[in-house]
């Protein structure tokens, strides 16, 4: 596939490999966390656990915050600045994990740890709404469906080839080298999107309207409620949002239980866990690749609601399997939705949000989406662990345990966000090439 423009395929490449560095390292802490440093000690499943809560807290803090200045700053260096941000902090922690055992004491590295997280955390929410903008800029309307699937395919083989590499390296050459693996990631990042030009102009951040750039904290605080505004008033960008935290709400209650689903229901051993993510991984290739075609014929916002209906169905069919055999193909099934799902998104936000505001919205969206996943990942938990930990039930015919019926309301909070999106949506739904943002 040819990858659209120049400026796009550097940004592509970079993508690639800083994805991947990022599974990597998110794998290793892990695995590093859980079996080495950690390792035999009562509270280690806790202390991989509060990494999704450091993520999280990093999100929420930064990245409303964060848009403002994405909207201020020239897109580009906002992004080269992030990538030498992150490289530094993994950098650091590298050279923390070349110190010989016992330089410093367990609790100390799990500060420097959950520091690091924290901050790069900080950093990627500068670095994602700038990317997002940015491809607004270097990519026309008509190509913009296809520059979203492109992107939705390259994270799809990040997530296949990504966690397999962390194992292999924590374990043959140490965690010291696979940290050391994600910081030269961030610099390749870099200078491909150095490598990076906008066209004349396009390359000037938008003034934000009806608001003087300040650098004071009135100022920002104008700036981000102008967004918020937007936000509110937007009936699009509305209920985008509101499909994205029922959706996530569901979706996240699967991941945190599937690896429970895979031997409780299932009867297959834990380690087909990875198989199963990377089924899912390859239906999202597939998916991604040919949501570019769908979207020209059918429209982002139609595409997306059909594509939340069918995910949602998949996984109500996916909670009633008793084989490992049908998962995975239900599963490698519902990533072709999904993807498209995600690829649908991004046209359709590009095209009901004007390039000034397009750092704030984002920015908007992924601490609603962390907050959701928190309340999926939580009130799943605390339901299989509580009130459904011996749970059985039999309603016609069909057999109701405790982690197969939270992935069957899960499933259907899926499909209630699209049919919510496919009416919320329908005066949004317009066949790409859609209108160019406003400028």
């Amino acid at each position: 596939m040819v990858l659209i423009n120049r400026g796009y395929r550097l940004l592509w490449a970079g993508q690639l490999v800083s994805q991947i560095g990022d599974f990597v390292f998110s794998t290793t802490l892990a695995l590093w966390i859980g079996t080495v440093l950690l390792g035999g000690r009562s509270y280690a499943p806790a202390a991989v656990s509060a990494l999704v809560v450091v993520v999280a807290v990093g999100t929420l803090l930064v990245g409303p915050i964060a848009g403002v200045f994405v909207d201020r700053w020239d897109r580009r260096r906002t992004m080269l600045g992030a990538d030498l941000v992150r490289a530094g902090l993994i950098g650091a922690l590298t050279v923390v994990a070349f110190l010989p055992t016992g330089t410093l004491p367990e609790t100390a590295e799990l500060v420097v740890v959950y520091a690091t997280v924290l901050l790069a955390t900080g950093a990627a929410q500068f670095f994602n709404p700038a990317r997002f903008a940015l491809v607004g800029e270097l990519v026309e309307p008509d190509q913009r469906a296809r520059a979203a699937g492109i992107g939705q395919a390259t994270q799809a083989i990040a997530t296949i080839a990504g966690p397999p590499l962390a194992a292999p390296l924590l374990f043959s050459v140490g965690v010291r080298w696979a940290l050391l693996l994600n910081a030269v990631s961030f610099l390749v990042s870099f200078a491909a999107v150095r490598a990076v030009r906008v066209p004349r102009g396009r390359a000037a951040p938008s003034p934000v309207a009806g608001v003087e750039p300040s650098t004071g904290a009135a100022g920002v605080r104008k700036e981000l409620a102008a967004g918020l505004r937007l936000v509110v008033r937007s009936g699009p960008v509305t209920a985008l949002i509101v499909t994205i935290a029922l959706v996530t709400v569901g979706a996240d209650a699967l991941n945190s239980l599937n690896v429970f689903f895979v031997t409780d229901n299932l009867g297959a051993a834990s380690r087909w866990y990875g198989t199963l993510e990377m089924a899912l991984g390859f239906g999202l290739v597939a998916g991604a690749l040919g949501a570019t075609v769908l979207a020209g014929r059918f429209g982002g916002a139609r595409l997306f609601s059909a594509g939340l209906v069918l995910t949602g169905a998949g996984l109500v069919i996916y909670s009633r399997l008793t084989g490992l055999g049908a998962a995975l193909a239900v599963l490698a099934l519902v990533g072709i939705p999904l993807a498209v799902v995600n690829t649908a998104l991004t046209p359709v936000l590009l095209a009901h949000v004007p390039q000034s505001h397009l750092g704030r919205v984002i920015s908007v969206i992924n601490p609603v989406q962390q907050l959701a996943a928190l309340v999926g990942v939580s009130v799943s938990g605390w339901l299989a662990s509580t009130v459904l930990s011996d749970f059985h039930a039999e309603i016609a015919g069909i057999r109701f345990g405790r982690i197969d019926t939270i992935f069957t309301v899960a499933g259907f909070l899926v499909v209630a966000g699209g049919l919510y999106a496919a009416v919320a949506l329908r005066s949004a739904d317009e066949p790409l090439p859609g209108p160019a943002p406003a400028q």
